[in-house]
């Protein structure tokens, strides 16, 4: 297939020195790193090194990339980037939802995050979370808000493929995606209605900003939004993934999505019946059960095997991963996630080998880049 959908990927990392405790070096970490890391281009999506809220996390990305080898390829360099840039503070790179270890954020001077602390309290001062973004190309706002009322029902699965979050300042909180449930907390944050059209998303956001409630537009923390900064759709469900390959797997699944809800509009197919309350019970749901247990099939808004659930998914969008020629990856990326297990199941089992959180968090570093 010609004219494939570019598509990047941003990453959250916790990071952590040699004990395996997360360290507030993330400034002086961005101030040394290379040039080319400070100042990435703007129409690049991640760009380079980012701050996030906390000093104690680092965001990175791709550029934008059509084929799945070439992403999969960035995402690797990329944290080898990042980690390479933090060992000169006595830091390395732990790709987790949550920090396994009790921890108080070190939150980043500025204006804006001191509003922000001052505005949400408690919510702000424990966003220590870390998050996988994936935005995926559109021709026009028009298009990605036809994509943004169709992809609603199937992001709850992408949660649960990339659920790598189980504990909570030092405890197995019985989530396989804990982040979902924090960030949660968030105003803005969750699963949307339909939209219909651009004004109507406009006008949404508009009234958001009117209640006086969100600081400004960055704050729309939707689980799908498009993107104020880029030509994209940007899907924000997932948590930064464990292995470089389940964050590769997530964006191909996610731009799989997008074509799909672009073929189903270009059709003139109905939109779905978009109820944010059962929406939001799935994601639930997916945070809670990952891949280890029951999700909510958007074919029948049933409990079902998480295996018949992302099989599901994968049939809702094969037409887009063959044309793509990415079906025969997303087959062999799934499969490995399932004999190897996801981020939340490695972690618990590296926590029932050691009973040390901090052995966690160091073997969470040497995934993150092995």
């Amino acid at each position: 297939m010609t004219n494939l959908r570019t598509v990047g990927v941003e990453e959250e990392f916790l990071l952590v020195d040699e004990t395996g405790h997360p360290t507030a070096v993330a400034a002086a970490v961005i101030e040394t790193a290379p040039p080319e890391l400070r100042e990435g281009p703007a129409h690049v999506p991640g760009g380079g090194l980012e701050h996030e809220l906390m000093l104690e996390q680092i965001e990175t990305g791709t550029v934008p990339c059509t084929d799945l080898t070439s992403l999969d390829a960035e995402i690797r360099a990329g944290r080898a980037r990042v980690n390479e840039a933090s060992a000169p503070h006595g830091a390395r790179i732990a790709a987790v939802g949550t920090s396994p270890v009790h921890v108080l954020g070190t939150r980043v001077p500025s204006r804006r995050y001191e509003r922000a602390a001052a505005q949400f309290g408690l919510t702000a001062d424990e966003q220590l979370t870390s998050g996988c973004h994936v935005h995926v190309g559109v021709t026009s706002r028009a298009e990605g808000v036809a994509v943004l009322d169709r992809i609603g029902p199937w992001l709850a699965p992408l949660l649960a493929i990339s659920a790598n979050s189980p504990f909570w300042q030092g405890v197995d909180t019985s989530y396989e995606s804990y982040r979902a449930q924090v960030w949660s907390r968030w105003p803005t944050a969750g699963p949307v209605r339909t939209f219909g059209s651009v004004d109507a998303y406009d006008d949404a956001v508009a009234r958001l900003l009117a209640t006086g409630t969100i600081l400004d537009t960055g704050m729309i923390y939707f689980d799908a939004r498009l993107s104020a900064r880029y030509p994209t759709v940007e899907i924000r469900v997932a948590d930064v993934c464990l292995a470089p390959a389940t964050a590769t797997l997530v964006a191909a699944l996610a731009r799989a999505l997008v074509e799909t809800a672009v073929r189903e509009h270009a059709a003139g197919q109905p939109l779905p019946e978009l109820h944010p309350e059962v929406l939001r019970a799935a994601a639930w749901r997916a945070s809670r059960s990952g891949l280890a247990d029951d999700l909510v099939d958007p074919a029948t808004w049933r409990r079902a095997p998480a295996h018949d659930v992302v099989g599901s998914l994968v049939d809702h969008v094969r037409p887009a991963l063959a044309d793509a020629g990415d079906l025969d990856a997303v087959t062999e990326m799934l499969g490995g996630l399932w004999s190897r297990g996801g981020g939340a199941r490695r972690q618990r089992a590296w926590f029932a080998e050691s009973g040390d959180v901090l052995d966690v968090m160091r073997r969470a570093a040497d995934a993150t880049v092995g």
